[in-house]
């Protein structure tokens, strides 16, 4: 049988926990078997970790042989401690990954990340060029690729049709301070005839000169976004520069799946995405936006995007859209991974 472990979540507000308890929806609503604790959201730290431990444990005495188990990675000090528990009691592990802690946050270095995702056999990497690097640092275990998050939600994008000829506003959400993002607080010196919608905390608007090109809307729930996104496109970018994604959350596009990609297309909106990032050729091959190698050049791209292919865009973002409203690829990955190593 297919099995998965539930933990606890310290709330499922940040985009990470989203994911992650998006993917034990999919999971149990495909039938898989939860061998921990039933899910629950305390943000006691210690009462988590009592709840996580003790599904942990009881992991141990819900698996039987023949059974493959599903983990969210990373699943901090127990993912190891799972994977032997599994193996003895002679399970197939499949491994979801959600965060490299040797790259973005660097809390392990890549020889130990390597060393505990070789004890899955079969790792569902973000996309090829995660896979790639993972093969090359030399990760052993079978592999295949996400290729997208999905994103659950009951609510619906309004999907209206644009305005002919009103200027296109591009909608930003995430962390807004200059100190993550400062690309922020110089793209302004390059727009001309288009506006940044910005959802989130920390916006410093008195670093900002040409008040006019930003609309400041604040932090809302992201059911509450998909319902009523103002904008037109939704820019994937991240760091300090304009001319690319620099530092190490910048870094970091050119090998995980942002999971905002997946929110902006529940909002109905094309994606504007750097060229160099892991998901910049998903865009592309799905012609769901566009890829851009600087913000420098924005303006003048949007200038020439006629409102045919806008619409053309849009059509193929709502194709997208009902896949990731139904997990349809989470249920690829993990159908592959199932037949490779059953």
């Amino acid at each position: 049988m297919i099995c998965y472990l539930s933990k606890n979540y310290k709330g499922t507000h940040s985009a990470g926990n989203k994911a992650k308890t998006d993917i034990e929806k999919i999971m149990s609503d495909l039938g898989y078997r939860n061998v921990g604790l039933p899910q629950s959201t305390y943000t006691n730290s210690i009462l988590s970790f009592v709840v996580t431990l003790v599904g942990v444990l009881k992991s141990f005495f819900s698996l039987h042989r023949g059974d493959h188990l599903v983990l969210q990675y990373p699943l901090k000090k127990y993912y190891t401690l799972v994977c032997c528990i599994a193996h003895v009691k002679g399970c197939k592990v499949i491994t979801i990954i959600h965060d490299l802690g040797s790259f973005r946050r660097q809390k392990l270095t890549v020889e130990q990340e390597i060393k505990r995702l070789n004890h899955s056999d079969y790792v569902i990497a973000h996309n090829s060029s995660m896979l790639n690097w993972l093969v090359e640092k030399g990760c052993k275990a079978q592999m295949g690729s996400l290729q997208l998050f999905d994103y659950l939600s009951q609510t619906q994008a309004t999907w209206q049709k644009r305005s002919s000829g009103a200027p296109y506003k591009v909608l930003y959400a995430g962390g807004l301070a200059s100190r993550k993002n400062n690309f922020l607080y110089e793209v302004e010196k390059y727009i001309k005839s288009y506006s940044f919608v910005l959802y989130g905390n920390g916006f410093e608007a008195d670093k900002i000169q040409h008040k006019a090109f930003f609309e400041y809307k604040g932090f809302i729930p992201s059911d509450s976004l998909i319902a009523s996104a103002q904008g037109d496109f939704g820019l994937v970018w991240d760091g300090d520069s304009v001319d690319e994604c620099s530092g190490n959350f910048g870094e970091y596009l050119r090998y995980n799946n942002p999971h905002k990609t997946s929110l902006y297309i529940r909002c109905g909106l094309p994606v504007i995405i750097w060229e160099k990032a892991a998901l910049a050729s998903f865009v592309s091959q799905h012609q769901i936006g566009i890829c851009v190698s600087s913000l420098r050049h924005l303006d003048d791209i949007l200038s020439n995007i006629s409102e045919d292919e806008y619409a053309q865009m849009k059509e193929k973002v709502r194709m997208v859209n009902n896949k990731l409203m139904s997990g349809a690829f989470l249920k690829e990955a993990l159908n592959q991974a199932v037949q490779l190593i059953s």
